[in-house]
């Protein structure tokens, strides 16, 4: 009988200790309802082999992985999507409300119309005044929203400095609890604490790239990026680093080539010692740091080189004229002959010419260039989808010029020649059924404002304060950054006449120059380059420089709406997700008085067994006496 009893004792006793474990358990729970990150838990009881009853084995945490997995998803999506709609924000006021008094376009219209008014009165001193006013501070205003956007994009890769450094953290803080697990008791809380921790980090991770987590067994995991690159293997943890960049400019851009990049990448450094550029492999495609690179790299140079063709159409629209070839002919084969003098590095000649044997016309863009290292050119320089681009260097003079050319197009059965000084001269080969040379001229850009031509060079190249051609040299493309550097031509602060007087015979009532300008600034179209990303390169934009102002302006606003409509999706889902984990793996209140009073009806039924076999025992001793 004393052998029944003790082993009842043993089983009430083992019951009280569960429930203690229990009680604490329900108590910490409670503390915690409201703790980011924490996890309900619950004891794991199972039979005790030797003193009969139960025995805690373990805690179980209250988690649905599969809702834990697409929180840590749409984490990524929404920090994403909330980085770039905060950057978006910066840009659009930036850019201004169409129509406002900042505005691009507003600021345009107000130089157009000033245009118009001088034309009507040409000699008015106040006229020509308030033509310089409104052009300077259009220019002047490409400058600043020029420079705001690289400040923006300044922000973004500052972003990307402090997500690399708070994801190094987060990875040395997972490494460091789970090199914890292998010492620590199943049965002990501090299990399901250090679990909790570590999901917290992991979830903070995930909003800052895209990652994909995966078991190992005994606590263990690994975690990856979703393109598959290690970020931690096990218990060791890789190492990102970024060069951040102290200034950035329109011309700053990152290449995928070390060499060539003028931009921070991120590297990733296994423990191991082999390394991966992030960036260049594209293994970040979500999460805070995505959205930074997005932008610094992609969205705002485009934003950028949408201003340097609104300003690389407001020079040269004003100031490049079109030279036509003169008729030439050499026995059987005719074509033209075109005068180069005034050819500057980065202007163009166009030929075009018809192969008889397939009756398909051609048209070839001829730029030139000074330095031959920047050889050769791309088809995409021009906006036009239909044409060659060849570019020639001229550096070694014209002979060299007819060379190239030869080599070049040999093979379409025509032939360039010089005939005298600076004149270049195009043929076809006389035969009837093979090439026809249809035209050949040359865009010049004016270098001077006595002319004699209307074109004048209003606006230049304030970086140097030299004359805008759109030059290509080993620097770069002139185009690029020239926003942020295009201003009012000096001369023509100095002498507002010359707004009128484009020869030394005009009359200061004439109103060719002006209503020159007025009809480029209002009228003329022209195809704006698709790299811009307004348009596409089988059907680029073309328009005014008004309706391009208006288109870019259009889309940046609706860009700027489609981010805050994400964002706004994206924050609802996340939202649901996150209302749906809590539910399924938060604490709540009702279930744990639910458990207190079971635990404590337990624990009062066990007090009550070990209090009647204490009697029990007492009785026993009592009649042994």
């Amino acid at each position: 009988m004393a052998i029944g009893l003790t082993q009842a004792l043993s089983t009430a006793l083992t019951g009280l200790q569960s429930t203690q474990q229990g009680l604490n358990l329900v108590a910490n729970n409670v503390a915690n309802a409201n703790t980011p990150g924490y996890v309900a838990k619950s004891l794991l009881l199972a039979n005790s082999p030797n003193a009969g009853g139960v025995q805690v084995v373990g805690i179980s945490r209250e988690l649905d992985q599969f809702v834990q997995q697409q929180l840590q998803t749409e984490a990524g999506a929404a920090n994403y999507a909330s980085t770039l709609n905060s950057l978006y924000t910066s840009l659009n006021q930036v850019y201004g409300t169409p129509g406002g008094t900042n505005a691009l376009d507003t600021l345009f219209n107000n130089f157009s119309a000033s245009v118009n008014a001088l034309a009507t009165q040409p000699d008015s001193a106040a006229a020509q005044g308030d033509v310089l006013n409104q052009a300077k501070t259009l220019a002047q205003q490409l400058n600043s929203v020029s420079g705001q956007i690289q400040q923006i994009r300044g922000q973004a890769d500052s972003g990307i400095a402090s997500g690399v450094a708070q994801a190094n953290q987060l990875l040395q803080d997972i490494q460091s609890v789970s090199s914890k697990f292998n010492a620590i008791s199943p049965t002990d809380a501090t299990s399901a604490a250090l679990l909790d921790q570590r999901d917290t980090d992991i979830t903070k991770l995930a909003g800052l790239m895209d990652i994909r987590v995966v078991s190992t067994g005994n606590n263990g995991i690994s975690i990856l990026t979703a393109s598959g690159v290690s970020l931690l293997d096990g218990q060791q943890a890789a190492t990102l680093s970024f060069n951040a960049t102290p200034s950035i400019t329109p011309q700053s851009a990152y290449n995928s080539d070390a060499s060539k990049s003028t931009l921070g990448t991120i590297t990733l450094t296994a423990p191991g010692g082999s390394q991966i550029d992030m960036i260049a492999s594209k293994a970040i495609r979500s999460g805070s740091i995505a959205a930074d690179i997005a932008m610094r790299d992609q969205i705002l140079p485009q934003a950028q080189s949408q201003l340097d063709e609104v300003a690389n159409s407001l020079a040269l629209s004003l100031s490049n004229q079109t030279v036509q070839g003169m008729p030439a002919t050499a026995g059987a084969q005719s074509g033209f002959d075109l005068d180069l003098t005034g050819l500057q590095t980065g202007n163009s000649i166009s030929l075009v010419y018809t192969d008889n044997t397939t009756g398909i016309q051609h048209k070839v863009t001829i730029v030139r260039v000074d330095d031959p290292s920047v050889l050769p050119l791309s088809n995409s320089l021009t906006a036009d989808p239909n044409d060659q681009v060849i570019g020639v260097d001229f550096s070694g003079g014209i002979a060299s010029v007819v060379n190239q050319l030869n080599v070049a197009l040999g093979s379409a059965n025509i032939s360039f020649a010089n005939p005298s000084g600076s004149t270049l001269r195009v043929l076809d080969d006389g035969a009837a059924n093979k090439s026809d040379v249809n035209s050949f001229s040359a865009s010049m850009t004016t270098n001077t404002l006595n002319s004699g031509q209307p074109t004048l060079p209003f606006f230049v190249d304030g970086g140097s304060n030299s004359l805008y051609t759109g030059a290509i040299t080993a620097g770069g493309n002139q185009k690029s950054g020239f926003a942020a550097r295009i201003a009012l031509n000096p001369a023509l602060l100095a002498n507002p006449s010359a707004l009128v007087l484009y020869s030394n015979t005009t009359n200061i009532g004439d109103a060719t120059r002006p209503n020159f300008i007025e009809q480029q600034l209002s009228t003329a179209t022209q195809l704006y380059n698709p790299a811009s990303g307004v348009g596409s390169s089988t059907s680029p934009f073309s328009g005014t420089i008004a309706d391009y102002i208006q288109q870019t302006l259009s889309q940046q606003s609706m860009a700027v709406s489609n981010a805050s409509q994400v964002n706004d999706g994206q924050q609802v889902v996340l939202n649901a997700l996150q209302m749906r984990y809590n539910n399924s793996s938060g604490v709540n209140i009702d279930t744990e008085m639910s458990n207190l009073l079971n635990l404590q009806n337990t624990y009062g039924a066990n007090a009550r067994v070990m209090t009647t076999i204490d009697q029990l025992f007492t009785t026993l001793l009592a009649i042994g006496t």
